[in-house]
């Protein structure tokens, strides 16, 4: 008897029971322990916590446990697959398989290591074909950005992967406002995670991916160069570790409307989120956006498997950008990135003109009469124009004042109360407005580029 047999049994059991096949994690846990290694060591060879195997490995006794009628854990696991084994000796081999005739379910199929050894999960994208149960690696990066190194965002990448590693969080939302570089970290994120999933897919949303064309391409992805087909893809969320990486998520919003408003074509994505984010499974999807899904707020307050992220400024640590650009007057740069919101984009854009018009000196151009955003203009404006008409309204009222409680609505706003604080709120999911407390006020205001972004427009003649 050798672990081949061991992991052939479990896996039909876990089939019957669970209607999915052996995970690799499971295997490497069965496998492990059957060599008489320890959680850490299995966890170490897995690039995953002790915590995780721990917490797979409960299942997994629990279960067999059930099927042998006996307790079993860590310590006699073998002893016991032994004797199991020397007890049925006289029965034929098929013994497991005929109990499970009629109740097995047809999915995609997964491999498990013949050799009892856990692999290390490698970084190719193209599945191999040889006959070695090697557990396959499907990464399909053709519309991920190429990837270029950050050092800036330390403490947001250790947040996700403690989510996405440790607590095996299921549906995570990094949101802010354009530029600020959601796609930067993701990509360096997915660098440094990519050896803990089987199948790693990234797209690009655009307001012609309704949710059934998503599904059908996941479906293709994941079911490629295999015989048999998928049931549903939560079905392979649960079967495999699969990280779909979602980018633009704004695009299936509609433009005028509070921010989360769904495009008429796109409005099952609400309950699909919901569904990804309360059902068990193994894998993760992570959703860039401008705008924070009205969905995820809800299912924060429930606890549910699912976090948000809001990025902010890079701080001093963008200073590298203007160092890049050869500006000069060192001194006032901590003021042009605080302007700025140290929104790497547009201190690279900011950069340039002030590289072009005003000979690279920062002094000369905060000098100037009035703020010259020259190409960024065009991109606050798209922006803006994303606003429903009530939050033109109330983030104008709030640009003219430092700070603003907005426990009592202002009576020039020709607001309802609710509609009011529902535009709050809006304006809060675009990341457009910073709060900050004040005593026992909480209060809000615009930052400081958007609000010369809006003197510009509204005081400019053609307005």
């Amino acid at each position: 008897m050798d672990v081949q047999e061991v992991l052939k049994w479990a896996d039909d059991l876990i089939l019957a029971k669970t209607g999915t096949h052996l995970n690799s994690l499971q295997q490497a846990i069965l496998a492990g322990v059957w060599d008489s290694q320890k959680y850490h060591e299995i966890a170490n060879e897995y690039h995953c916590t002790e915590a995780n195997v721990k917490r797979v490995a409960g299942n997994l006794w629990e279960l067999i446990s059930e099927e042998l009628d006996e307790k079993v854990n860590k310590k006699n696991f073998r002893a016991t697959m032994e004797r199991f084994y020397i007890s049925k000796s006289n029965i034929s081999n098929n013994f497991v398989n005929s109990q499970l005739v009629g109740r097995s379910i047809t999915v995609c199929g997964e491999s498990w290591h013949s050799d009892g050894k856990t692999k290390n999960r490698s970084h190719t994208s193209t599945p191999t074909t040889n006959s070695t149960n090697q557990s396959e690696k499907h990464h399909d990066l053709i519309e991920a950005p190429e990837y270029d190194r950050i050092s800036n965002r330390t403490t947001e990448l250790t947040t996700l992967k403690q989510w996405i590693l440790e607590e095996n969080i299921r549906l995570i939302t990094i949101f802010g406002l354009p530029g600020i570089g959601k796609t930067t970290l993701a990509r360096e994120l997915l660098e440094q995670i990519q050896d803990n999933f089987e199948y790693i897919i990234w797209r690009n949303c655009t307001n012609t991916l309704t949710l059934k064309s998503l599904q059908t391409n996941l479906m293709q992805f994941f079911c490629q160069n295999r015989e048999t087909q998928l049931l549903s893809l939560i079905d392979y969320l649960r079967s495999h570790s699969c990280l779909i990486i979602l980018d633009d998520f704004q695009e299936l919003f509609i433009s005028g409307e509070l921010a989360g408003t769904y495009l008429p074509e796109c409005q099952t994505y609400g309950k699909f989120l919901k569904e990804i984010a309360c059902s068990p499974h193994q894998s993760c999807f992570l959703l860039l956006s401008c705008e924070k899904p009205t969905e995820i707020a809800t299912l924060e307050g429930e606890n549910r498997h699912c976090r948000s992220l809001q990025l902010g400024s890079l701080g001093e640590t963008a200073a590298e950008i203007l160092t890049n650009k050869g500006l000069t007057d060192e001194h006032k740069w901590g003021e042009l990135i605080q302007l700025y919101g140290g929104n790497p984009s547009w201190l690279n854009i900011i950069a340039s003109t002030i590289e072009d018009l005003f000979n690279g000196s920062v002094d000369r151009y905060l000098s100037y009469p009035s703020l010259f955003l020259g190409d960024l203009e065009p991109k606050l404006e798209e922006y803006y124009q994303r606003l429903s008409a009530s939050e033109k309204l109330v983030i104008l009222w709030l640009a003219n004042q430092d700070t603003a409680d907005i426990f009592h609505k202002p009576t020039e706003l020709a607001l309802s109360d609710a509609d009011f604080l529902k535009a709050v709120q809006s304006l809060r999911k675009r990341g457009l407005i910073e709060k900050a407390t004040e005593k026992r006020s909480l209060l809000f205001s615009v930052p400081l580029l958007l609000k010369k972004y809006l003197e510009n427009r509204y005081n400019s003649p053609q307005n």
